[in-house]
């Protein structure tokens, strides 16, 4: 999960979850004005709209923000159906105080003190139907005693709530990326999943902890899944897709009470994105170097990329550039800037030609990047040859320890690939990216 943010857009279905009804997508500030118009009267007191008008949109913002729908495997966002959500009626007109308020408040929501996702705000009319939450006609009453908006929603929320202004608009976009995680993976989306099975795990002690949620996708992650994967009945493959990403998330959500008014809730901490998830011009770092690396290689095998970037980590104009030209080329928003879907897509096609390879480069494959990273606890083929790698390194080099080839990634491979890092200025973590792998490689082709 990502901080909050409004969606552009939201995919309304007409009728129970359940129902076969029609799902209609609509912008975002058109359904809370449609809702609001359906709720309340624009009679009532300016205080009280202004303090439903928090509540449906916080409301809404639940239930988006958690994907309470989409992690049950429905394709919507929210029904129409007040039995489950709140009022919406295709067609309907807005009443203009109503429509002018919205505009001015569409993007401010409640949220509790030491908590940022918004406040699953329930309400109800007051007078047919009570609940635990807001009173719609109670709010009513309230203003007229001369409460203010936010003493409204205290009243009924508790004194620990306040309010987010201005909070950003961004597309409604699925958390799952479109892409498995497995053993290798690396990022934001993995610190995710390492962080949410690490708290399901509290409530199901089968799930065996992650030591450290790194954002690398080890083999104790790889446990975990499996373990949680087992448990819930999903195909038992060890590999995060979107089967697995859902019900990982409804499961988290369940044991945090994210949808009910008195939650455990989610702290900044929790959300914060240790990994860079957007890089554009004027960034500079490992990341940029990688995805350097990975234009230049696609530049190899694709005549409509004329890429020959410095792999400097500075994203300059040369950079951008070449982002913007693989953005054309595979279809995708052409604005210089690598974000998750364009970093899945380099990706995706770096692998593709890894798969695909022309005849000429047949022998050299084993000297390629191979798409995933490799660390500590991978085994396998990968493994065996990246040792080969350093055993051959180690031959001629004392600053490299020697290593036993036996395919399985520990103590001693890590301390040489440590060592390899330390000597070309990078990161000493003992995991194998690109660019480290391209030093390796570089090195071993010195001294075979």
């Amino acid at each position: 999960m990502a901080t909050p943010t409004v969606p552009t857009t939201i995919t309304v279905h007409l009728g129970a979850p359940n129902e076969a009804a029609e799902n209609i997508r609509v912008p975002y500030i058109d359904y809370i004005k449609n809702v609001v118009c359906s709720e309340i009267y624009p009679t009532w007191p300016r205080a009280s709209l202004r303090a439903n008008i928090f509540t449906i949109q916080s409301f809404t913002l639940n239930r988006v923000y958690t994907e309470y729908y989409r992690t049950r495997g429905y394709a919507f966002d929210i029904t129409n159906n007040t039995a489950f959500d709140q009022a919406f009626v295709p067609g309907r007109k807005y009443f203009e105080p109503i429509s002018d308020l919205v505009d001015s408040l569409f993007n401010t929501y409640i949220v509790r003190a030491g908590q940022i996702q918004p406040l699953a705000a329930q309400y109800c009319s007051g007078s047919s139907v009570t609940c635990a939450g807001l009173s719609q006609w109670g709010t009513v009453s309230l203003a007229n005693q001369g409460y203010s908006d936010i003493a409204i929603l205290r009243y009924y929320f508790g004194q620990d709530v306040s309010l987010v202004y201005n909070a950003p608009t961004a597309p409604n976009v699925p958390s799952y990326a479109g892409t498995p995680f497995s053993l290798g993976s690396a990022g934001s989306d993995v610190r995710t999943i390492q962080r949410e099975l690490n708290r399901v795990a509290a409530n199901y002690p089968a799930i065996p902890r992650i030591g450290s949620e790194s954002g690398l996708y080890d083999a104790a992650t790889r446990r975990a899944v499996i373990a949680f994967q087992q448990i819930f009945g999903l195909e038992v493959d060890g590999v995060v897709g979107k089967q697995t990403w859902y019900k990982l998330k409804y499961i988290y959500n369940g044991v945090k009470n994210l949808s009910e008014i008195y939650s455990e809730g989610l702290t900044i901490s929790e959300v914060e994105r240790v990994f860079s998830s957007v890089l554009r011009r004027g960034d500079r770092g490992i990341a940029v170097r990688t995805i350097q690396y990975y234009l230049n290689f696609i530049g190899q095998f694709n005549d409509s990329l004329t890429i020959g970037l410095d792999e400097d980590g500075i994203f300059g104009a040369a950079t951008e550039q070449a982002v913007r030209a693989f953005q054309r080329y595979y279809g995708l928003t052409n604005d210089g800037i690598v974000g998750r879907n364009t970093w899945n897509a380099v990706i995706d096609v770096y692998r593709g030609i890894l798969q695909s390879l022309p005849a000429e480069y047949t022998g050299l494959t084993y000297l390629l990047y191979p798409g995933y990273y490799i660390m500590r606890g991978a085994s396998g083929k990968i493994v065996e040859q990246l040792q080969v790698f350093l055993r051959t390194i180690a031959q001629n080099s004392n600053s490299i320890p020697s290593v036993t080839v036996d395919g399985v990634f520990g103590s001693e491979t890590q301390r040489a690939v440590i060592a390899v890092q330390n000597r070309y200025g990078l990161e000493p973590d003992g995991v194998v990216g690109p660019i480290t792998w391209n030093a390796i490689i570089t090195m071993y082709n010195e001294y075979r």
